[in-house]
């Protein structure tokens, strides 16, 4: 008998006690296997730092149950720990069995939501960004367009100088200052092309999701992402009526706008065998979507037949197999473990394997590579504080002598990036398939001076 089976108890809460009064409550059947071992505690970067019972896995668990059981009410005190979590998933990786603690998390924060609406200034953001901008590619591509006349206008230089940049909290100075450079999105680059054909025999064909903020912010990257796919034998699709992921919005608490925008994606990528995804966070949510409509049997069907055909753009290379590049790039790296994508969809080896297997690279081990850098989404926007004290471990376990930070979350690259810059380091933050196109365009380059 599994560890997981001998620990697990049936439910037992009286849900009629409940002061969860809305639809889409903690599943009980997450808490049910928690006996409060403690093997989660080491693991939580909020615990780490804290020392406080209420901010561990266990704690938090211990809280969403006693207010199903009608011990405590949504109300501040609730909310506090609730949302200071990161939702990295580390405990459930760490839990012997398997408890969810960001599925219960992220239900949890549905009903606060619901019990406690936004208001004020802070409703005002959310319904500007979350519902207003990030669901919208047209818009984005707008603001991409604002910032980039930002950026080469000369106004990000005066507003620097001169100060104004200061009005800005701290933390989102901190952001201005490594912002990237805004370059073309690849859905405006191929908006008149149905399908990008694979160079020679095509071998598959797959659709990728461009995202919101990586399209506009990383454009470059889902260029990446398609020279690779293209060079090793697949076609590649953008379906046009594709959305944000959702993640953003139900790591929130808006899991109905998560519900609205998982529906939207399910029927984009209705005709797609398999969905390429270069963002952890969006991948792991994608891959969460039957989470979604676990009171909707109908959704949900249609969400696991979905959720099967997600992968992470490391698996897919991984798994099918793809050429190996000739040209060196001679180059020093680590490795950082987003959360999403090793505690969330369990994938660790496989980016690691595409690195090494480029001539030239050398790469050194990164202690606690999967511990969150303190991004999780937009935490280092909403809880700067314990997202800069996570960061400042995480930037202390990055070895001193490697010329890049290798990854496959945008939201880490950022935050890493601020990192780097913070502490006074030089190492370059690149997205795990950049190497890759970068290795094969130096062979291009090599092979046309031939």
């Amino acid at each position: 008998m599994s560890v997981k089976e001998l620990m697990k108890t049936p439910p037992c809460s009286d849900m009629s006690l409940s002061n969860y009064l809305w639809n889409d409550k903690p599943d009980e059947n997450k808490w049910a296997d928690c006996v409060h071992c403690g093997m989660c505690l080491e693991s939580c970067p909020t615990y780490e730092l804290t020392g406080q019972e209420q901010h561990s896995p266990r704690g938090r668990v211990h809280l969403i149950k006693s207010v199903a059981e009608g011990k405590l009410e949504v109300n501040e005190q609730f909310m506090d720990p609730v949302y200071a979590c990161l939702d990295c998933r580390a405990c459930t990786t760490a839990c012997p069995a398997d408890v969810d603690v960001g599925g219960l998390i992220e239900e949890a924060r549905g009903q606060i939501r619901q019990a406690m609406p936004l208001k004020g200034w802070k409703g005002m953001v959310s319904k500007t960004f979350l519902e207003g901008l990030f669901p919208h590619p047209n818009r984005l591509n707008a603001l991409g367009g604002v910032l980039k006349f930002y950026q080469k206008s000369g106004a990000q230089t005066l507003v620097r100088k001169t100060g104004l940049i200061n009005v800005m909290p701290r933390h989102l100075v901190e952001m201005e200052a490594i912002m990237p450079e805004i370059k073309q999105s690849v859905r405006q680059k191929y908006k008149n092309q149905k399908v990008i054909k694979a160079n020679g025999e095509t071998k598959h064909e797959v659709s990728i999701l461009t995202g919101c903020v990586m399209d506009v912010m990383f454009g470059e990257i889902n260029d990446s992402t398609i020279n690779v796919l293209t060079r090793n034998g697949n076609d590649v699709v953008i379906p046009e009526n594709q959305t944000c992921c959702g993640a953003l919005h139900v790591h929130s608490g808006d899991r109905e706008m998560g519900r609205k925008l998982a529906k939207q994606n399910i029927e984009a990528f209705k005709d797609s065998d398999k969905v390429i995804v270069n963002a952890a966070g969006c991948g792991c949510m994608m891959k969460d979507y039957p989470e979604l409509f676990h009171e909707d049997p109908e959704w949900r069907a249609e969400a696991e037949e979905f959720s099967a055909k997600v992968k992470d753009i490391s698996k897919y290379l991984h798994d099918t197999g793809y050429e190996r590049p000739k040209a060196e790039l001679k180059t020093r790296i680590t490795y950082h473990d987003a959360c999403h994508l090793a505690h969330g969809q369990g994938v660790r080896q496989e980016p690691r394997d595409l690195l090494l297997k480029i001539p030239g690279v050398e790469m050194v081990h990164m202690p606690n590579a999967d511990r969150c850098c303190g991004s999780a989404g937009i935490y280092n926007i909403t809880n700067p504080e314990m997202a800069g004290a996570v960061l400042e471990n995480k930037m202390q376990n990055v070895p001193e002598d490697v010329e890049m930070i290798s990854m496959g979350n945008p939201g880490c690259m950022l935050q890493m990036a601020m990192g780097v810059k913070k502490y006074g380091k030089n190492q370059q933050v690149v997205h795990t398939v950049q190497l890759l196109d970068w290795a094969y365009q130096k062979e291009d380059e090599e092979r046309g001076r031939a």
